[in-house]
């Protein structure tokens, strides 16, 4: 029987994280999908873990895993991910849902029923990302930090939806759609191209071209998950960068340098002016060529992005 879901998870070397993935998934609220794993390049026992986590915690899922070795020059993040998609693509029928997550992850219990409350056949899911307060090596500054880049990017989301609101991305919302928890239907997923074979980037460009081809991208509260605070990732400039930079300033005393809100009310009324001119497929290349925002203004506090949000 094909299920209506499927959890796909790239995983290189990660013996040591795939087991509370697996525990997490048996946990699910949900019980009727897929998973699909895609061991790539690795030096560990993550297949046997994997396997005997799910004959362990009796799960209700059905395991789909493989090994592959990619070649130097394509074992990457890009590669992996799209094995693991594609797999789940061709477990479910078209109208199923494909959920991306990472090996280093741990989504509550209630991850894949948040998901398909908010499934329909054209949108993206994105899944608002925690740091996994289990791990014994977090300082307290960090949490602190986070706490204050919310803040920001909340300010920055309530910019752009008194300027250019989405109609389908209603407010309250957060901004994240990464691998570590990505939806979308199996056909949209396929009309997008699959996974792009990106060394870093690939889960954003994946997003992109969805919508490129008319998916609708959306960031509901409820669908969120946990991720591994470590500062050795698998892939080069990813979350495992921000911590270690993180955990630099925090050591430091330095607060980070963010674009000022400015920035983000002028770039806002680009997109909207450009979008109407060219188009959503054309803005977003656009949108690309421009020169990076300046980071001009340290972090604002709690209370200074509180008020930037509701001016």
């Amino acid at each position: 029987m094909r299920r209506p879901v499927c959890v796909c998870i790239p995983a290189r070397n990660e013996a040591e994280h795939i087991g509370r993935l697996i525990e997490a998934l048996a946990r699910q609220t949900v019980q009727s999908f897929a998973v699909a794993i895609c061991v790539n390049n690795s030096g560990d026992f993550t297949h046997a873990k994997a396997v005997e986590v799910t004959l362990r915690s009796k799960a209700g899922f059905e395991l789909h895993i493989v090994q592959r070795v990619f070649e130097p020059e394509l074992a990457h993040a890009g590669s992996a991910r799209r094995a693991a998609m594609e797999m789940g693509a061709d477990l479910l029928t078209p109208d199923g849902l494909l959920l991306s997550t990472d090996a280093d992850c741990r989504p509550p219990a209630d991850w894949i029923e948040a998901n398909l409350a908010h499934f329909s056949p054209e949108r993206i899911i994105g899944g608002r990302i925690e740091l996994d307060e289990r791990e014994a090596d977090m300082a307290p500054a960090i949490f602190t930090l986070r706490r204050r880049f919310d803040a920001y990017w909340q300010a920055v989301r309530a910019i752009e939806d008194m300027i250019d609101p989405v109609a389908w991305d209603i407010p309250p919302r957060h901004g994240d759609h990464t691998g570590a928890s990505l939806a979308l239907p199996v056909d949209l997923y396929r009309r997008a191209g699959g996974v792009p074979l990106l060394a870093t980037g690939e889960d954003r460009a994946l997003v992109e071209a969805a919508i490129k081809v008319g998916g609708k991208l959306v960031h509901p509260n409820a669908v969120w998950t946990r991720a591994s605070s470590r500062t050795a990732g698998r892939a080069s400039g990813g979350m495992a960068a921000d911590m270690q930079r993180w955990i630099d300033h925090a050591a430091s005393g330095e607060i980070p340098m963010v674009p000022a809100f400015s920035h983000w009310e002028e770039r806002a009324r680009w997109r909207l002016r450009t979008r109407a001119k060219v188009g959503v497929a054309s803005c977003l290349e656009a949108e690309h060529a421009l020169p990076p925002m300046p980071c001009d203004i340290p972090l604002p506090g709690m209370a200074g992005a509180e008020m930037a949000a509701v001016q």
